[in-house]
């Protein structure tokens, strides 16, 4: 959990939905985190998209968890975009 504050602290993760779904299809994704508690419209959406452009994701935490993490409020996906970071986080 640590590590997701360091990757926004390194400007290695994006977060929220619309950036989390444009950094998946420009390839600068190497992972995702979906929020537990995110609505399943989301997870939907966000696991479609990683299924069809082969990036690996994980359903864990909540978003309490991630949003605290990144010192931001209500987040339910995030993007690592570093590989350092992908296998920090896997």
């Amino acid at each position: 959990m640590n590590n997701l504050g360091l990757a926004y602290r390194a400007r290695k993760l994006t977060y929220g939905t619309t950036n989390v779904i444009k950094s998946i299809r420009d390839g600068s994704a190497k992972l995702i985190i979906i929020a537990r508690d995110a609505s399943d419209n989301t997870k939907k959406k966000i696991t479609d998209k990683c299924k069809y452009y082969d990036i690996p994701f994980k359903i864990e935490f909540i978003s309490a968890e991630i949003s605290n993490a990144i010192g931001k409020k209500n987040i339910m996906v995030v993007s690592i975009l570093d590989s350092g970071f992908k296998e920090m986080l896997l």
